[in-house]
């Protein structure tokens, strides 16, 4: 009795398996090299085949890793979202024996990837990401989207079955630090909308957020020792609208959200210039003790602290210990830009005290390029914006360089003479400047090992609002994105801006109000991006 039912059971084993073999040759194969991923990877190798995203996908993990685990139940949440389809992620060393699987598992012992990198194989039956890292598997899932339809991206539009193209992408990222800053003083943007650029930036496998969170127009986050930093300094923006502030409690929100998405939070108090919201606030931060009026204009370098008294660095001691206690990252961005009215070497005075404070807390400095006139060593960073001179003189003291040329990576100049929003005095700067530049090329007198990576600010003197943000960032972000994460030798203009042209419906399904730049061949999805849908017979 017991061998006829094992007969039986294999023999229907073997028909179902027969037959699903025998569907999915119905699908026509498709080609990986075809869809448009950006970061471009590190290699792709196309099998021109196809693997079928249904209802019986088996979403499997490692038994017993639960940091993938969470990766996995990220990805049956975008699928459910996107499909209306509860994908049920399991425990499991191996493909589900019947339907087809997605594997997430760490490497072999003799076959290691960097730690942010992934190895994403796509067979007829099974995908298998591989990954040393939840990070690694974080980004993983991002280029998954990629490989999927644009509608991935919108609630309930994505009907199945899927078809994804079958291959090897081997990738990891060439700088640990791949990041945006984005301005609150100038202007005020609440938690959703931070959270929102979160959103943008993980998308496109960027790792830190530098948050601009003091200027002379506005102080945005709440000190509980200096409480009039917000209710004064915070009430007002450029132009002289409603300010606005973050909470502890809303701070400490966007850094947990962030890390939900292998984002790191870099928080800026700049200093000592750009500094009129908190000498309004508190008046004996000045060296004549009267408070200057609130400041709604542009004008930069007319602010400082007053570098002599003792208060100031007490402030200073305050300020840096109540957001470095809310911050888990490495961190704290001293700003140290464009401070005009402070005597150099009262600059030079401060600066060093600034950064004693900074590591008293357990943080690391990073500063506008100007900060290299301070004492530092190897565990400093100078952030080369405007002058080679500084950022030469920070490498030559062992800093670090983050890399953010203003003619390049200020995503806040105007993109041409007609552009509705941004400034101009380092631009304008169109989607390929934004693009052709590297690193490591840019001057002379630095190597790659002197750099930890690349960042894009946003400054908010022309901006409002949502839209806004994304009509500056999109599409230059995600070419900023790429030089960040990709070899040198891999980037092409003439390449990427077709690929870029590919995520003109993934930016319309994701409601990026981007600028469709004319240098970019814009097009619609292609017809093998899209959903199929077959006939009774199995044709298309």
């Amino acid at each position: 009795m017991d061998f006829r039912i094992s007969v039986l059971a294999t023999f229907l084993v073997g028909a179902l398996m027969l037959t699903t073999a025998s569907c999915q040759e119905t699908y026509p194969p498709t080609d990986m090299t075809r869809h448009s991923i950006i970061p471009r990877p590190e290699s792709v190798v196309a099998t021109n085949h196809t693997f079928v995203l249904d209802e019986g996908l088996s979403i499997r993990v490692e038994e017993g890793n639960e940091t993938f685990k969470k990766e996995a139940l990220r990805l049956a949440t975008i699928l459910k979202n996107a499909t209306g389809v509860d994908f049920d992620v399991e425990e499991g060393n191996e493909a589900a024996w019947f339907g087809n699987t997605l594997l997430l598992k760490k490497p072999a012992e003799n076959q290691p990837l960097p730690l942010s990198g992934y190895e994403l194989e796509i067979k007829e039956r099974l995908i298998t990401l591989t990954a040393s890292s939840p990070e690694g598997v974080f980004y993983g899932i991002q280029t998954i989207r990629q490989l999927l339809p644009a509608a991935i991206e919108k609630t309930g539009e994505l009907k199945t079955p899927v078809l994804i193209p079958t291959g090897i992408i081997r990738d990891w990222p060439q700088y640990g630090y791949r990041g945006m800053m984005l301005d609150v003083a100038r202007h005020f943007f609440d938690v959703s909308t931070v959270k929102r650029v979160i959103d943008y930036l993980a998308y496109y496998k960027l790792n830190t957020l530098h948050l601009h969170l003091s200027d002379d127009q506005g102080w945005r986050i709440e000190i509980e020792s200096w409480p009039n930093l917000t209710t004064h300094g915070g009430s007002t923006a450029v132009g002289g609208g409603e300010g606005g502030f973050f909470t502890k409690a809303d701070y400490r929100e966007i850094v947990e959200y962030a890390k939900g998405q292998h984002i790191t939070i870099v928080p800026e108090i700049d200093m000592p210039g750009h500094t009129n919201a908190a000498l309004s606030s508190y008046p004996e931060l000045n060296c004549d003790g009267i408070a200057p009026e609130l400041y709604t204009g542009t004008r930069v370098g007319f602010s400082t602290l007053c570098t002599d008294k003792e208060i100031t660095y007490q402030f200073v001691d305050d300020v840096v210990r109540e957001i470095a206690e809310m911050t888990p990252g490495p961190w704290f961005h001293v700003g140290g830009d464009e401070s005009h009215s402070t005597e150099q070497e009262d600059y030079e005075y401060f600066m060093n005290r600034a950064r004693a404070i900074v590591k008293s807390h357990g943080k690391q400095i990073i500063g506008w390029d100007e900060v290299a006139h301070a004492d530092l060593d190897e565990t400093d960073v100078v952030q080369f914006w405007s002058k080679e001179e500084n950022a030469l003189l920070g490498v030559q003291k062992g800093a670090k360089l983050l890399m953010s040329p203003s003619k390049h990576a200020y995503i806040d100049m105007k993109y041409d003479e007609n552009s509705r929003l941004g400034l101009d005095w380092a631009g304008p700067s169109e989607v390929d400047d934004a693009y052709t530049w590297d690193p490591v090329t840019l001057m002379d007198g630095i190597e790659k090992v002197d750099i930890i990576g690349v960042e894009a600010p946003l400054w908010a003197e022309t901006i409002e609002t949502l839209d806004d943000i994304e009509y500056l960032m999109f599409p230059r972000i995600a070419g900023i994105a790429e030089i960040g994460w990709t070899m040198r030798e891999d980037r092409r203009w003439e390449e990427y801006r077709v690929r870029l042209g590919q995520h003109r419906d993934r930016m319309k399904a994701m409601g990026i109000d981007f600028y469709e730049s004319p240098l970019v061949p814009w097009q619609e999805q292609a017809d093998y991006f899209m959903n199929i849908e077959l006939t009774d017979e199995g044709d298309e």
